[in-house]
C-alpha cells in the first residue's frame, strides 16, 4: 500500500529546495514528522516472544496531529471521553461554511479567521437559540474546524453537534426542541454573516473583501442525526482525521499521486490524480497553526457547565455514560491483553518489550 509518508520522503527535498524560503516551520515540521514517522530515525523497541522466539522490531510514531499514521486512535479514546455530555434527547448537526471570496483572504491569515469562524457561528447560533420560536434557552454546541474538501481543495468550515433543546433562564427547565427542526437556517446564514462582517472590522481586514460577499447567501447546513451516541460516533473520526488517510492513496507513479474520493453530490466514488508537488501543496495548505485548538465546547457543553449537565442528565431520564465499544473492552478483558499490547505476528501472543532501539535522526526544523 502506498503511503503519504512515501510521497514526502520521495518528494519532499525537491518541495523544499523549491519553495523552502516561502514555508511555514509548521510545514517543515509536519514534513519532518511524517518522513520520519516509525522508522529508525525516531527510535523504538525490540519484542521479544517467549512462546516462538519471534523477534519483532517497533519504531516509535511522531505524534504529529497532521500524520496519518498517528490518529487513528485517538477518535476513540475521545468518544470515550464525552459520555459525562450525552442527553437523552435528539441531536443536530450544524455546517457553517466560508465562501469562496473569503476562503482566499483566510489562506494566508488562517490562525486570525478560523477563530473567527469559530466566533461568528457560535455567536449566531446560540443568540438564535434565545429567541422562544425556536428554542427559548441555552444551548449547548460542540464544534470541530474541517478545512479540507474531499479531493483535498481548501474548504474550511465548521461542525457543530447540538441536543435538541435548552436550558430556559431558571437554569432548572428544559426546552425541547421538535425532532427534527432546530432553527431555520435561512435567518442563521445571515446572522453568521453579520457577526462574521462585525468581526472582521475589528480586525482590519474588512476593506480587503468585496461589497458583494455581504450579499450572497452564505452556506449554513442543518440535519436532524438521532442520538447523543450515535451522533459523536458519526464525529468521533472527523475530530483527528487528517486531510487524506492511506488507505485512500492508489499509486504513486511517473511523479503522480491517484487518490480516490467520494464526490459530495453524487455519492458516488471517484479518482483525482496529481503531480506529487501539487499533493504536497494541497496537503500542506491544511496544517494547523501552531497550538490551534480545533474542537471547542459552547454553551452548556463548556467545562464551566460539566457539573451541572451531569445533573440536567439524570433530570432528562439519562442513564450512567454507556461504553461506546463494552463488547470489545469485555473481549478485551477475557483474554486479559493490554490496549497498548504488541502481538506476536506468528502466534499472535503477547510480545515481551526488549531492548531499545536509540533514535538515529535529528529534531525536526
Amino acid at each position: 500500500m502506498v503511503e503519504a509518508a512515501e510521497v514526502f520522503r520521495r518528494y519532499g527535498p525537491q518541495y523544499r529546495e523549491k519553495y523552502g524560503e516561502r514555508m511555514l516551520p509548521s510545514h517543515r515540521r509536519v514534513m519532518w514528522a511524517i518522513e520520519h514517522c516509525r522508522t529508525k530515525s525516531l527510535g523504538g523497541h525490540v519484542y521479544y516472544c517467549e512462546h516462538c522466539e519471534e523477534t519483532c522490531y517497533c519504531y516509535h510514531s511522531c505524534r504529529n496531529r497532521h500524520c496519518p499514521k498517528c490518529q487513528s486512535e485517538k477518535g476513540q479514546q475521545w468518544l470515550e471521553k464525552q459520555g459525562d455530555t450525552l442527553l437523552p434527547v435528539p441531536y443536530f448537526m450544524l455546517t457553517f461554511t466560508l465562501p469562496a471570496e473569503v476562503r482566499k483572504l483566510a489562506r494566508p491569515q488562517q490562525k486570525l479567521f478560523y477563530n473567527l469562524l469559530f466566533r461568528a457561528s457560535a455567536a449566531a447560533t446560540q443568540k438564535l437559540a434565545l429567541d422562544p420560536r425556536f428554542v427559548g434557552g441555552k444551548i449547548g454546541m460542540v464544534g470541530i474546524l474541517h478545512t479540507w474538501g474531499r479531493n483535498l481543495s481548501y474548504h474550511p468550515h465548521v461542525h457543530y453537534l447540538v441536543p435538541g433543546g435548552g436550558l430556559a433562564e431558571d437554569g432548572e427547565t428544559w426546552l425541547p426542541t421538535r425532532k427534527d427542526f432546530l432553527m431555520p437556517v435561512k435567518a442563521l446564514s445571515k446572522l453568521f454573516r453579520t457577526k462574521f462582517r462585525d468581526a472582521l472590522r475589528q480586525a482590519g481586514c474588512f476593506k480587503d473583501i468585496s461589497a458583494s460577499v455581504w450579499t450572497e447567501d452564505w452556506v449554513v447546513h442543518c440535519q436532524p442525526v438521532g442520538s447523543g451516541l450515535g451522533a459523536l460516533k458519526y464525529l468521533a473520526p472527523y475530530i483527528f482525521r487528517v486531510a487524506i488517510s492511506n488507505n485512500r492513496i492508489l499509486s504513486l507513479e511517473n511523479d503522480r499521486v491517484t487518490f480516490r474520493y467520494r464526490d459530495t453530490d453524487s455519492g458516488q466514488e471517484r479518482v483525482c490524480t496529481l503531480a506529487a508537488e501539487e499533493f504536497i501543496r494541497r496537503f500542506l495548505q491544511h496544517v494547523l497553526p501552531k497550538g490551534f485548538v480545533k474542537v471547542r465546547y459552547y454553551g452548556i457543553f463548556s467545562p464551566a457547565w460539566r457539573k451541572r449537565l451531569a445533573m440536567l442528565r439524570c433530570r432528562l431520564g439519562g442513564e450512567s455514560p454507556p461504553n461506546p465499544d463494552s463488547d470489545d473492552a469485555n473481549k478485551q478483558d477475557e483474554v486479559d491483553i493490554p490496549a497498548n499490547a504488541v502481538l506476536c505476528p506468528k502466534c499472535g501472543r503477547v510480545m515481551l518489550k526488549g531492548q531499545r532501539l536509540r533514535s538515529r535522526g535529528r529534531c525536526p526544523p
